[in-house]
């Protein structure tokens, strides 16, 4: 899997991410602090025209750099579980279902880790997975975010219910999300955007949540409505008023 563009290199590299060689544009600038941490850690660094970038850039915004690596490696439901309890904090999970664009799954798993997130799962099937338009959207954040891919969530959220942890669908009809305690183990269940959340997936749920609107568009990017959810709940967390 290829690393595109300086910022997700860096993260790459600063979370140890196991990559088996930089490339780097003859022509570009401001790249030294990522070879002088590559040679740190002796990772194998090509000096290439900026046209082979250019041919091997899913993205097309390189920026001079790509960090060819191993497929991202998923963790299972119960290392974020035990991440979180190793941190001595209550649970706090997204549970995806259906985000089938890279860049909205990107864009969630930068709000999920900027907002102190323990864990992401996602579907095997059916869903954007973790490629390099993700890393780049998520300005690197899913190189220190736990993600889980699993073959069925309906399963993922059962097993959830059962270790008391709360789960709760996003949906236009539920409760305020003001009115919902999120301080417990909690886990938050994001549907796509032309769908929401499954109907079956929903009544597995200990409930609903919503975000009040007052617009004439009746509903949010999923991202944009995601990081609502998120800070909400960190607000919670922190008593704020």
């Amino acid at each position: 899997m290829n690393i595109e563009g300086k910022n997700p290199v860096k993260e790459a590299l600063d979370s140890n991410t196991e990559i088996s060689k930089i490339c780097v544009s003859k022509t570009a600038r401001d790249l030294q602090s990522i070879i002088d941490e590559a040679r740190k850690k002796n990772i194998r660094i090509d000096f290439v025209d900026k046209s082979y970038l250019d041919r091997i850039s899913q993205s097309g915004r390189h920026q001079g750099v790509v960090a060819v690596s191993k497929d991202f490696q998923y963790c299972s439901i119960e290392d974020i579980l035990q991440f979180a309890k190793s941190k001595g904090e209550n649970l706090f999970l997204l549970i995806l279902d259906g985000i089938e664009d890279p860049h909205n799954l990107g864009s969630i798993i930068r709000v999920a880790e900027c907002s102190g997130a323990h864990g992401v799962i996602i579907p095997s099937r059916r869903s954007a997975t973790v490629n390099a338009t993700v890393l780049r959207t998520s300005a690197g954040a899913a190189n220190h975010m736990l993600i889980a891919s699993v073959t069925n969530i309906n399963d993922a959220i059962r097993k959830l219910t059962d270790s008391f942890v709360n789960v709760y669908s996003a949906d236009m009809n539920g409760k305020l999300i003001y009115d919902v305690n999120l301080k417990e183990d909690t886990a938050i269940v994001i549907g796509s955007e032309g769908n929401g959340v499954k109907q079956l997936t929903s009544k597995l749920c200990n409930g609903a949540i919503s975000i009040p609107q007052f617009g004439k568009v009746n509903s949010l990017n999923a991202s944009v409505a995601c990081g609502i959810i998120c800070f909400e709940t960190v607000r919670q967390r922190l008593k704020l008023n």
